[in-house]
């Protein structure tokens, strides 16, 4: 016999209802930029340099928001008009508020202190790490990057942050030509251990007319330098066949 529900059970039902629906909340609002259209996105770039402001640029382009940022960001007026309507410019803490994903791109030496200033910030979003270790310039860390790893070493001085090596193997000068070209794509290798990051991660490099090649984040080391793969743009045929992927 089909029990017959009460006034009373018809009020616990629609408390458990809506504590249910109130639990999936946080969830819902964390769901992956992957679902999301380029114009939801929004990516911070931290280090607007010659590789970080061609790759936000190329972002803004393909219709991202991007917010380059500086120390003293009305330095960047020009690069935001280049960039067109959807750049802008701000500080660093403005920039890693404003960001669900942080393009990084700032000398290796400089992850410190990075960490120090914005590392509780950052935790948690996804951080691109273009950032290459290089001990002649970056001293006693780029010996570290290189010797533990660039993505590890990363990870010391960001903890908590969602990372993938990612936009660091080559210059920006193929980055702001090769995109969109006839013929086989060029391949950007990433490396991460957070799969959703690395699927996001790969969408980006498609928007943006390159084709992904992925591999674990301990693998980063075999396209940053002194890596032989480190500032070469291979058709992803190519870079396959380097990395040793079928």
């Amino acid at each position: 016999m089909k029990k017959r529900l009460t006034p009373m059970h018809l009020r616990r039902r629609d408390i458990l209802m809506a504590g249910s629906a109130l639990a999936a909340l946080p969830l819902l609002s964390s769901l992956p930029v992957l679902a999301q259209t380029p114009a939801d996105t929004k990516i911070a770039v931290v280090g607007s340099g010659r590789l970080g402001g061609a790759v936000g640029t190329i972002f803004a382009k393909a219709g991202y928001k991007v917010m380059f940022s500086s120390r003293h960001p009305e330095q960047l007026k020009n690069l935001v008009a280049d960039a067109g309507p959807n750049a802008s410019a701000g500080s660093v803490q403005e920039a890693i508020a404003f960001g669900n994903i942080i393009l990084l791109a700032v000398p290796y030496k400089a992850l410190p202190d990075v960490g120090r200033e914005h590392g509780a910030a950052m935790k948690g979003k996804i951080v691109l790490d273009a950032c290459n270790p290089i001990p002649s310039r970056d001293g006693e860390i780029g010996n570290e990057g290189q010797k533990n790893g660039p993505g590890e070493t990363t990870l010391k001085y960001l903890p908590g942050v969602r990372l993938v090596r990612a936009f660091n193997s080559f210059g920006a000068r193929s980055f702001a030509t090769e995109g969109h070209r006839s013929g086989e794509k060029i391949g950007v290798p990433l490396a991460s251990d957070d799969q959703e990051a690395l699927k996001i991660t790969e969408k980006l490099v498609r928007d943006l007319g390159f084709e992904p090649v992925s591999v674990p984040l301990a693998r980063g080391r075999e396209f940053a330098p002194p890596a032989p793969l480190f500032t070469r743009a291979l058709p992803v045929s190519q870079l396959k066949k380097e990395l040793g992927i079928q």
